[in-house]
């Protein structure tokens, strides 16, 4: 619900959005000015803890990514790929080519399913000023019929990459436990295909939408590569400056906890960063394909782009690069077929080889690219394979510091030019700009039951 006037008045604005709506979780926006003054601005994360960390702790290494899949519905499958891939930093072991090709195809699928439910069922109500999608499906509905086929894609893509669209259990440590059916394969390629024709239909809906104008430089961080637009592997980088590995990835950043928050805060040489679509495009715009470079010149969105606002329309780009780098990867695995050995592996060790193992204490770290931007996973082991200690780091976490400080610069900028409910609404978009996914930033690190 939003409280809020008609009546301007520069110096005295009181802002208090509870809760943001159009967005995963329960998020409080709270602004206050008095006598021409920003006196407070937070954006508050009220829901309760969740804990993963701490179930971790104890568990075999094998059962983290079952376990870790379940911190998110939407980005579940960047969950189980950063759980995998830290899993196997710990025990050593390297993926086949063919397990990485996979496990790309699948993260490519995830971004696209995330960000075409991110423009068309939460911001682009926003930009045709309604409260949400509920009255566009009677004025716009074959848009609306658009944008439901082309998450339908993504969905059936989960659904046979992984054996289920929501928390994935096919991928582990090491590979898959089974492959995808050819004939899935067949009928998800032929929909892939589909999708360009709705592909380029959205790119000229979303280019006649003006987004809000506002500026504010900041310091973006994200997966780079010398090889490809990073989302799987890389290095991580800030404004395109120097690259720091992802097992370094504390002296890069670091987190912390705020009284009026439930989720943490993390900043670099003290200071907010952004995470997400737009820090990936501004890091990484020139090693984008052919067809999303020339999505985004559509689009108007060059690097760097310093307005938030515009983190949807790098979503777009990012879905048409998606699209394309998936068309490529399927039409190699329908000419060559997938090396079942190369791939297939079991969940857990078999009982038979379990005395085998020998375990080394050790500490394995990952970072994929998902959706709202550089997801986190670390677990230190012990010589019996179980977990010690575990970390994960959320992008919603990472983007609340950047959020506050636009909201700080927008606020005053916005002060006698618009209404106390037009700078509720401006702020709420800001917010919902970032897509944040606040359930799955609510995490405790230490947690002592007595």
């Amino acid at each position: 619900m939003t409280k809020s006037s008609n009546k301007i008045d520069s110096k005295n604005v009181k802002v208090d959005v509870h809760y943001l709506t159009r967005v995963e979780g329960h998020g409080n926006i709270v602004v206050d000015v008095k006598d021409g003054k920003l006196t407070k601005c937070e954006f508050q994360v009220i829901e309760s803890p969740r804990f993963f960390e701490s179930m971790l702790v104890k568990r075999s290494i094998w059962e983290a990514q079952h376990l870790t899949s379940r911190i998110c519905g939407i980005c579940a499958c960047g969950h189980s790929l950063a759980s995998v891939k830290a899993g196997e930093d710990a025990l050593g072991i390297k993926p086949s080519e063919e397990t990485i090709m996979l496990r790309k195809l699948l993260l490519y699928a995830e971004q696209m399913d995330s960000h075409i439910l991110h423009i068309y069922i939460l911001v682009a109500p926003d930009l045709l000023g309604v409260k949400s999608i509920v009255p566009l499906v009677k004025t716009h509905r074959p848009v609306i019929e658009m944008a439901l086929r082309m998450k339908r894609m993504s969905d059936y893509a989960g659904e046979v990459l992984a054996g289920r669209h929501i928390h994935p259990i096919s991928y582990v440590i090491g590979g898959l436990t089974q492959l995808p059916s050819q004939e899935g394969l067949e009928k998800l390629y032929k929909m892939m295909l589909d999708a360009r024709k709705d592909t380029e239909q959205t790119i000229k809906i979303i280019k006649t939408l003006k987004f809000p104008e506002f500026q504010r430089p900041t310091q973006y961080m994200s997966l780079s590569s010398n090889e490809e637009y990073a989302m799987y592997d890389g290095d991580l980088v800030v404004n395109k400056g120097s690259k720091t590995k992802v097992r370094d990835y504390r002296k890069l950043f670091s987190e912390q906890v705020k009284d009026y928050s439930r989720a943490k805060v993390s900043t670099i040489n003290g200071k907010s960063y952004a995470v997400g679509a737009l820090s990936r495009f501004n890091n990484n715009s020139d090693k984008l394909n052919k067809k999303a470079k020339e999505a985004a010149r559509e689009l108007g969105l060059k690097a760097p782009c310093h307005n938030p606002y515009l983190n949807t329309a790098a979503q777009l780009v990012e879905w048409v690069h998606c699209l394309e780098e998936s068309i490529i990867i399927m039409e190699k695995i329908l000419k060559d077929g997938i090396n079942e050995n190369k791939v297939v592996v079991p969940s857990w060790p078999k009982r038979s080889e379990l005395d085998k193992i020998k375990y080394k204490p050790n500490t394995g770290a990952a970072c994929v690219e998902v959706p709202r931007g550089s997801l986190f996973h670390e677990y230190t082991i012990d010589d019996t394979g179980h977990i010690t200690a575990a970390n994960c780091v959320i992008p919603t976490n990472q983007n609340m510091g950047n959020l506050e400080d636009d909201m700080a610069k927008l606020v005053p900028e916005l002060l006698g030019k618009k209404t106390q409910e037009e700078i509720t609404l401006d702020l709420e978009m800001l917010a919902r700009a970032y897509d944040p996914c606040i359930s799955c930033a609510t995490h405790l690190l230490d947690v002592k039951f007595v």
